[in-house]
């Protein structure tokens, strides 16, 4: 009787502690839906990704989608060399085919939480991933704190809250928005308004729960220019797992 009675308590003591174990490992935090749109003032299919970036950035900037516009500098030799344009950016998007397994590279193009792809002007396709990603919870948070804010660099806080094992961290630093008045190439004569465009992106050297991080303004940057910084978490195979960001008005 006595044995039974052990057995029981011991099985009601295992299923507790596995039980809080569970919840524990299992927090969720707000799911985040990451945009990243590859792009050049030299194409000519870009504007309208452009144009759709931008609504969807002012459309659901509450709501955890954080979009981002990386300029690459293929398209710079037809007349027109994108002020924005970076070659770790093209560098970047071949990356990004190298995981899908995609022999070419192509604008506009947009990559959602680093896990799928498709053309960047796509309202209907793009409004749909947003709707699909927005329904998984993450397994991470971030947190940031801005500490200073000066003509040269930016300097924040930053806190992980769930597992870093595995994975990579990566600070972004975009203008907010921007005119351009473009005189050669596809798109002579218009004058492209952009969004959320990168200027500057650094890996951390080391991922830890908590700490501080400064990055560099770039010569790029003006006195108006208002900005945003990112700090995005990912796995080993590019895939995001959450972000966040401040913005400096």
């Amino acid at each position: 009787m006595m044995k039974r009675k052990y057995l029981i308590t011991l099985s009601l003591f295992t299923l507790i502690f596995f039980t809080s174990f569970s919840n524990w490992t299992v927090k969720k935090h707000d799911s985040v839906v990451v945009l990243e749109l590859f792009t050049s003032q030299g194409c000519s299919s870009c504007p309208s990704a452009d144009a759709l970036l931008e609504k969807v950035g002012d459309e659901f900037k509450t709501k955890n989608v954080f979009t981002l516009s990386y300029h690459v500098d293929y398209w710079d030799y037809i007349g027109w060399k994108d002020p924005f344009s970076q070659k770790q950016f093209t560098d970047k998007q071949r990356a990004y085919a190298r995981k899908f397994r995609d022999n070419q590279i192509y604008t506009p193009a947009v990559i959602v939480n680093g896990k799928e792809h498709f053309v960047g002007s796509n309202r209907a396709k793009m409004y749909a991933k947003i709707k699909a990603y927005k329904k998984e919870l993450s397994t991470v948070g971030i947190s940031l704190c801005a500490i200073e804010n000066t003509a040269k660099k930016i300097k924040f806080n930053y806190t992980i809250n769930g597992s870093i094992s595995n994975t990579k961290a990566r600070v972004v630093l975009a203008i907010q928005e921007r005119t351009t008045k473009v005189k050669r190439g596809e798109n002579a004569r218009r004058t492209l308004k952009n969004s959320h465009i990168v200027v500057a992106e650094k890996y951390l050297t080391n991922v830890e729960a908590s700490g501080n991080y400064t990055i560099d303004i770039p010569k790029i940057v003006t006195k108006n220019d208002k900005l945003s910084v990112y700090m995005i978490l990912e796995n080993t195979q590019k895939d995001i797992l959450t972000a966040q960001k401040l913005d400096f008005l």
